[in-house]
């Protein structure tokens, strides 16, 4: 079973790039005002949204490479040069509040704040590592875990309380930083390689 073995490899990555506990906080206070009712369907559009778009970024990443004549490896490079700016700045930054008239669970939860550019980059650069099914596969499975984790929202901050959640939010942003390097260190090595 390669899926299984490989599972971990593609699960990982994309667990600690879409960092739910940094969501947690965001979505409390984003519809803390909301009822029961209208938050279900916010998490509900926000899930929705998330598995959408990046279904349709793996389809598309590929055609998008050969139009505009990106190698693998310059993706690699690039995808990590902006990976390590999202955790550099998820270090650094305090919680940020967004709020907005427009359809929430779409915008802003679903994306960006769901999945992003750190996720979408590594969604692409694990599919080419890894394929296509274990990534889908690990998409699904963190899907779930946001949904159930969203759900569940004020009992997770009551649990770990709010400097608890920042703590393990900053943990997240360090291991995504490692993702990173580890991304444009393999790129680097592919063109060293091919020269």
């Amino acid at each position: 079973m390669d899926i299984i073995r490989i599972l971990p490899n593609t699960f990982i990555p994309v667990f600690v790039a879409i960092n739910v506990f940094m969501l947690i906080p965001i979505f409390i206070s984003m519809t803390k005002e909301m009822s029961a009712k209208k938050r279900q369907g916010v998490i509900r559009d926000s899930i929705l949204t998330a598995m959408i778009v990046s279904l349709l970024f793996i389809a598309l990443g590929e055609a998008i490479f050969r139009i505009l004549g990106i190698t693998k490896d310059d993706f690699k490079i690039a995808g990590g040069l902006v990976l390590l700016v999202f955790a550099v700045l998820d270090l650094i930054r305090g919680e940020e509040r967004r709020r907005t008239d427009i359809k929430m669970g779409v915008v802003p939860i679903g994306v960006p704040l769901i999945v992003g550019p750190a996720v979408l980059t590594t969604v692409l650069v694990l599919v080419e590592h890894y394929g296509i099914t274990p990534t889908i596969i690990s998409i699904i499975l963190n899907l779930f875990i946001v949904w159930i984790l969203l759900i569940n929202a004020e009992r997770i901050i009551h649990l770990f309380g709010r400097g608890g959640i920042i703590g393990i939010s900053k943990i997240m942003a360090l291991l995504l930083a490692s993702i990173a390097i580890m991304m444009i260190r393999l790129g680097i090595e592919n063109i060293i390689k091919n020269i």
